[in-house]
């Protein structure tokens, strides 16, 4: 998969976040706040993650990443590329390096999506995208609005603004994306829908079943 990468550094020796990179594939998505982490076995990569409001057995907020590669080998590609660019970094002394491709076709992707529902609230879904079946992006919000349904990159709060993690960067591909999401939770609306009327509809059949069971005889209760 074709991406390019830009890498700026964290002026604070006392941190060990060294760096964060921005990872565009194809031209049309963007993946920001990729870091550069240093730890006591050396510099390792820390994907965008949220916290949860689960607990591990420290007592300790336990987070998750918001997008990740899903292949060993696109892992390994794409960590490596982003450590030698901070290792390029390191020996040239500059605030900011990038790696270029000159490939710029948009990736292929798929979605999945699965309808929620929460008494006052607006969201009526989640989706996880997967670009070029290496990549995963969740986290994903489908929003009922007042001018109708829309898809929420996910998002991080940045004082009293919210700010997209990844997105799209192309209006095409925004558009193209959007109406897959979008088209993906109508049907999935639709199946969850039409599954329920089926456990309903068995439900009846079984209720009918006890009743005549029990028809011209004594009933089990007084």
């Amino acid at each position: 998969m074709a991406y390019s990468i830009q890498l700026n550094a964290v002026n604070n020796p006392e941190k060990s976040v060294k760096a964060f990179a921005t990872v565009i594939f194809g031209n049309s998505f963007k993946v920001t706040n990729v870091a550069v982490i240093e730890g006591s076995k050396g510099n390792f990569i820390s994907m965008p993650s949220f916290r949860t409001k689960e607990r591990d057995e420290y007592n300790n907020p336990v987070y998750k990443d918001v997008c990740f590669p899903i292949t060993k080998e696109f892992r390994e590609e794409l960590y490596e590329d982003i450590l030698k660019l901070y290792g390029e970094m390191e020996q040239t002394g500059k605030a900011e390096v990038r790696l270029e491709t000159e490939k710029s076709d948009e990736p292929e992707f798929t979605v999945q999506v699965k309808p929620f529902a929460r008494e006052g609230s607006n969201m009526v879904g989640f989706a996880n995208i997967v670009l070029n079946g290496s990549f995963v992006v969740g986290n994903v919000s489908v929003v009922q609005g007042r001018n109708g349904i829309f898809v929420a990159m996910p998002s991080y709060k940045a004082g009293n603004k919210y700010k997209d993690v990844c997105f799209p960067i192309t209006k095409e591909f925004r558009e193209k994306l959007n109406n897959v999401v979008i088209d993906a939770y109508q049907e999935a609306k639709e199946q969850a829908m039409q599954e329920e009327q089926e456990r309903a509809s068995k439900q009846v059949k079984t209720d009918e079943k006890e009743f005549m069971k029990y028809s011209g005889e004594e009933l089990p209760f007084r």
